[in-house]
């Protein structure tokens, strides 16, 4: 008797996961979604998250869940725009292929090249090195000086780099995610069109796909429309954390959109209308081994092979913000979570489970 007192928390844990499994596998998915967002909730008045299911063109889901706006209580919905911190990279990536197909760069044009007074550590960064994270950047986050008030913008971390004159490792021998590789990427795609990087967004990418609320924002220029402000959690209670230093930088994380512009993009990615389908495969193919996960990084893209499909994915973290997709092109299958809360575990807790509603890739 006592052996099974000893077990009875044990046995009822079980039960209630058994319960919980039975009424879970009797839900409709649109049911299953609602029970997984059931954190997001408008009437306990905390941040939001809009979610989208792309299947062979047609928008299974575009749903919103808590809120988009604190202050003025205004929902999250399918056209809130969030900032989507790192998913940026993959418009950064797109617009150096649109120059690399214009013939204007190569994946193989040195960072010195473009830019002949940049220190002699740059003799040996290769755009690729840029695009896939093997460049040997110390991030910049290592030397902001500790008296800075105003917010960075690309050209003042571009600045901090030729100030530099060290590299963790040399270029092209290792994997290791810096953010600063894709601000100096906007850098280098300024000086080769010679227009502001958001100009040649809005007018290469935004515009031909009719992204008409999307904006790389900055502050004095750009209006986001129906915008998202980003939410953290702080002794049990949601406060607004929106902007830090690092918020204006654009080439790593400064794209703002909602879920039906977002389509727009997600759609072109089966189509030519940005560059060739020979460019696009670059992207998604050739990636190089992150040895910690074994996962591969692409073009402002990372995939891995799950069931012996590639699945395509970025997640994006800033204060305030967490972003993720997934694209399983095999499928012509699309998940996609914008949320304006800080610090998400949302590719465990939302993604995966998201995915394994609709396919069973992962």
């Amino acid at each position: 008797m006592n052996a099974i007192k000893r077990q009875l928390p044990n046995i009822i844990v079980l039960l209630c996961i058994v319960a919980m499994s039975i009424f879970h596998f009797g839900m409709s998915k649109e049911k299953k979604m609602d029970f997984l967002f059931r954190e997001f909730d408008r009437a306990s008045e905390g941040p939001g998250a809009s979610v989208m299911v792309i299947k062979d063109g047609e928008i299974l889901v575009k749903k919103g869940y808590g809120l988009a706006d604190l202050k003025r209580k205004i929902p999250a919905d399918e056209y809130t725009n969030y900032r989507i911190a790192s998913m940026t990279k993959q418009f950064t990536a797109m617009c150096v292929m649109i120059l690399k197909e214009r013939g204007l760069l190569t994946y193989d044009t040195k960072l010195t090249d473009i830019f002949p007074d940049f220190p002699d550590y740059g003799k040996d960064i290769t755009i690729k090195d840029l695009l896939q994270h093997t460049s040997g950047l110390v991030d910049f986050y290592d030397f902001i000086p500790e008296n800075q008030k105003e917010q960075l913008k690309d050209e003042d971390v571009f600045n901090m780099y030729k100030a530099e004159n060290r590299l963790k490792y040399k270029p092209g021998t290792k994997y290791e995610y810096v953010d600063g590789n894709y601000v100096i990427l906007s850098n280098v795609i300024e000086k080769i069109s010679g227009m502001r990087f958001a100009e040649f967004l809005q007018k290469n990418i935004f515009k031909p796909l009719e992204m008409n609320n999307t904006v790389a924002y900055e502050k004095g220029i750009a209006t986001v429309k129906n915008r998202a402000y980003g939410m953290s959690k702080r002794d049990g209670k949601f406060i607004e954390t929106d902007q830090n230093l690092t918020s204006a930088t654009l080439g790593d994380g400064g794209i703002y959109t909602s879920l039906m512009d977002y389509y727009k993009w997600d759609q072109a990615l089966y189509t030519e209308k940005l560059v060739s389908f020979e460019t696009l495969n670059e992207a998604f193919s050739n990636g190089v081994k992150d040895s910690g996960t074994g996962d591969f990084y692409g073009f402002g893209w990372g995939y891995f092979f799950s069931g012996g499909k590639k699945i395509l994915c970025h997640t994006g973290g800033t204060i305030g913000f967490t972003t993720v997709v997934t694209r399983i092109p095999s499928e012509k299958l699309t998940v996609v979570i914008f949320t304006n809360y800080n610090n998400l575990d949302i590719w465990r807790k939302y993604l995966k489970p998201v995915v394994k509603i609709y396919s069973n890739a992962m």
